[in-house]
């Protein structure tokens, strides 16, 4: 079995493809800026090798990238940084092609098809992002697509659209979660009875695993959907079902953003993609299904009850 090294494996994404690797049983090797942080998430697995990089020094990022098979790239910046997407990218490319790595999947988003033509999408749906951040989203995806087509590595991408899961606190979900868990406002992005999908952060995983180890993978973008089209405020009732609790609901719509921008750069940055909200790109993954197989797919109140359940117990704590 082939070696991964997750780059960027602190986040979310990194946490669920780990867990896929460990219950394989398959060693990996989490890749970050910081050895404490890593230690701390990734220390008390025997299977783990944990090793630092420094993207702007291009021997830490050769040996960062020695010795594996593949690297999975779910490096992220901060929401106001989005330059940094592409920069980042050409860096480790040139450091896993000087180690000689001979695979890498990129975990990517719906950001580079700016507004949706169609639905839902495919993956041969244009590219012609409207904003900086599908932008650098874009430019990214085409520097691993550009080595592939030059033979330099084995390149693919997954798109995923919103996601959400246990502790995954950069959610459109987590603040009604944390809600109906500790008190206060639910404060959502609205409009909230747009159509809508996320994808449960567990499920990840173990379709990148498979994802990765097929040979047929390479040379293209793939789409990773949710369970299914649904609406935040029906995701909300199930909050309010599950709990027993109906916190405050305080929806945020594109004026209102633009308004709490003045205070919060987060906010101000939220603003250019709230037609994500007004007008979702929801995708079509029957090309994945039909290249690895079927996928599992939490359905919506199984992934909420998890998720509850995951906030009570930091509430006890």
């Amino acid at each position: 079995m082939s070696k991964i090294a997750l780059f960027g494996a602190a986040g979310a994404i990194g946490h669920s493809i780990a867990a896929a690797l460990r219950a394989q049983g398959r060693p990996y090797r989490v890749v970050g800026r910081s050895r404490q942080a890593l230690a701390a998430n990734f220390g008390a697995d025997p299977l783990a090798e944990i090793v630092t990089w420094n993207p702007d020094d291009p021997d830490a990022v050769r040996t960062a990238a020695s010795g594996v098979d593949a690297i999975v790239y779910c490096v992220g910046v901060d929401y106001s940084k989005f330059e940094l997407h592409p920069e980042l990218m050409r860096k480790t490319l040139d450091g896993a092609v000087a180690a000689g790595v001979p695979r890498m999947l990129l975990i990517g988003t719906v950001y580079p098809y700016g507004r949706p033509h169609t639905t839902p999408v495919r993956e041969d749906h244009p590219r012609e992002p409207h904003t900086f951040k599908g932008r650098m989203r874009k430019a990214q995806e085409d520097l691993l697509l550009a080595a592939h087509a030059e033979g330099r590595i084995q390149g693919t991408v997954l798109r995923l659209p919103d996601f959400y899961g246990p502790g995954v606190d950069k959610s459109f979900l987590d603040r009604a979660i944390q809600a109906a868990t500790r008190g206060g406002a639910a404060d959502m992005v609205g409009p909230l009875d747009k159509p809508h999908e996320f994808v449960f952060v567990p499920d990840v995983g173990p379709v990148v695993v498979r994802l990765v180890d097929t040979a047929e993978a390479y040379g293209r973008v793939w789409h990773l959907a949710g369970a299914g089209v649904t609406t935040q405020r029906e995701l909300y009732e199930e909050i309010v079902r599950q709990s027993g609790r109906r916190p405050k609901l305080r929806v945020a719509g594109k004026t209102l953003l633009r308004l709490a921008g003045l205070f919060n750069p987060f906010m101000r940055e939220m603003v250019e993609m709230h037609y994500l909200v007004t007008d979702p790109v929801l995708m079509d993954d029957s090309a994945l299904q039909q290249l690895i197989g079927p996928v599992g797919k939490t359905p919506y109140p199984e992934g909420i009850r998890q998720c509850l359940q995951a906030a009570q117990a930091t509430v006890r704590s």
